[in-house]
């Protein structure tokens, strides 16, 4: 809880440094590499540092954070705590290294803001940092207490069995355990972080959702390459695309991710675009090992039917469930030789549905996609709290969709 000698002070500077947030960022990360290049070798994206994405990322996250103690100052954003701990856990994030960023970040809010940040300003912006982050380090001890690891003994390497071209963008790895360590169950849902050594000698994290259900040696994940559009395209899912193959061994995290399947047994919907497909594929596949008799509702939209990736995996598992339905919509025309319940021309409109009573939600896909979809839910009196969303990518203080 914000001190009642800080929330005045940051009431009245929230809107300075939300309208240079930017530029704060910049700096700030600027500066931290500058004096730990070492992080930039297996914790941070930095392919998302060239866009300028995850920059605005930790900031934002950091801005958010502080609106919502000073607009709800009983409680604190703990679903925003709760994402960003996940992703932290499956990075191997540490407690020394939020010294490091408050360091940095505080020096940025300074060269940028000057004068403006005055003893008692500089005071009230620490408070808030160090509440954030000593709810994360709690969160993420927790985390890795509950999986028996440390943030050093979170990695595990893999071997490639498979390798499965599921669209012209996207491939699935099917990797097998190389040690004698159990397979730490995943969570229908999760992801991992693939840790890959590029070569230049850095090594690059990303994270993939999982795509079925663990058997006790094997995990499945599905990668899409990332086109430049005139920009350089993504250099780590390039690489897992062209040149890891059958054989090669990957590091992997420990499954984390806080968007999981409810098991209150009502009736679950998945509604996804494009890759978003890709948690909810884990998900399906937990359902028919668990030989599930819950009623389920697929609605998928995608360019097109060559675009729908894992779609054969997906498609047989709603066969083979008892009672699930699919619907489809594809943009370049209602097309399908899938034996699903609807396909559609165009973007995805839930007026072509008669959605359950009491369900679950759950979406995946760009925010372009979640939003409008999260408004008409809300519109047909879905509950707030019976909607629940993964947000791809470092936007994480993006992941309230009102």
């Amino acid at each position: 809880m914000l001190s009642n000698t800080s929330r005045p002070v940051i009431t009245a500077t929230l809107p300075v440094v939300g309208e240079h947030i930017g530029e704060i960022a910049r700096r700030f990360y600027r500066h931290m590499f500058a004096n730990h290049p070492e992080l930039l070798d297996g914790v941070f994206n930095r392919g998302n540092q060239a866009h300028g994405e995850q920059q605005q990322a930790l900031a934002g996250s950091v801005a958010a954070f502080a609106g919502g103690l000073v607009s709800t100052p009983q409680r604190t954003p703990e679903h925003l705590l709760k994402r960003i701990a996940h992703k932290h856990a499956s990075l191997g994030i540490r407690p020394d290294q939020y010294q490091t960023v408050h360091d940095n970040l505080m020096w940025a809010i300074v060269d940028v803001l000057g004068d403006a940040v005055t003893p008692e300003v500089a005071a009230a912006w620490d408070e808030v940092y160090w509440l954030m982050a000593n709810a994360l380090i709690n969160q993420e001890r927790g985390l890795y207490s509950a999986r028996g690891v440390t943030p050093e003994t979170v990695w595990r390497k893999w071997e490639v069995e498979k390798k499965i071209k599921e669209t012209p963008d996207v491939v699935t790895f099917v990797v097998k355990r190389v040690d004698d360590r159990l397979v730490t169950t995943s969570l229908p849902g999760q992801y991992v972080t693939v840790l890959i050594d590029m070569p230049d000698g850095v090594r690059q994290p990303r994270q993939y959702s999982l795509t079925r259900a663990d058997d006790g040696e094997h995990r499945q994940f599905s990668v899409k390459r990332v086109r430049g559009n005139g920009e350089p395209e993504g250099e780590v899912s390039a690489l897992l695309h062209d040149t890891v193959d059958v054989g090669d061994v990957l590091t992997l995290s420990l499954p984390y991710g806080d968007v999981v399947l409810d098991d209150s047994g009502r009736p679950v919907v998945f509604a996804t675009a494009g890759i978003g497909i890709t948690p909810m594929a884990g998900m399906l596949s937990h359902l028919v090992e668990a030989e599930s008799r819950l009623p389920i509702t697929v609605l998928h939209a995608d360019l097109d039917e060559a675009s729908f990736a894992l779609r054969r995996q997906v498609v047989s598992d709603v066969l083979e469930l008892r009672n699930a339905e699919m619907y489809l919509w594809y943009e370049k025309g209602a097309q399908t030789n899938e034996p699903v319940k609807g396909v559609f021309d165009g973007l995805m409109d839930l007026s072509h549905v008669d959605l359950p009573d009491n369900a679950v939600y759950y979406m995946c896909g760009p925010l372009v996609f979640m939003q409008p979809l999260r408004s008409a839910l809300l519109g047909r009196g879905v509950a707030p709290q019976d909607i629940q969303y993964e947000v791809f990518g470092p936007d994480l203080w993006q992941a309230d969709l009102d």
